[in-house]
């Protein structure tokens, strides 16, 4: 398959917003689809103070020539200093549904 698949991750402190990130990347093609985890606990260094907040974690299928749009798309949207971004390899999986990622993501 000429486009490689990626999940790409970011969280968010607000469950809105967490809906808007999602729906918007997949409205703009950026992302077949997006999957956001109930609340999860953060624990976390942040300007030499350990925070612990509440965040949901949206989880993006895409490729990897969409891929850069979606990252910038995501950290314009975002409301935080730094995002949390990062990318996981997809190594496999039911041919039908990488196939459906791809033309979902493909630019208009």
């Amino acid at each position: 398959m000429a486009n490689e698949i990626v999940i790409a991750q970011t969280t968010i402190d607000d469950e809105d917003q967490a809906k808007a990130l999602a729906k918007g990347a997949v409205e703009k093609r950026l992302a077949a689809c997006a999957h956001i985890d109930q609340p999860i606990t953060a624990v976390y260094r942040w300007k030499d103070a350990i925070e612990t907040d509440q965040e949901w974690r949206i989880s993006y299928k895409t490729t990897t020539d969409r891929l850069p749009a979606l990252a910038a798309w995501v950290n314009q949207e975002h409301s935080y200093d730094v995002p949390e971004w990062i990318t996981l390899p997809v190594s496999g999986g039911s041919e039908a549904y990488l196939s459906w990622v791809v033309e979902e993501t493909a630019a208009p």
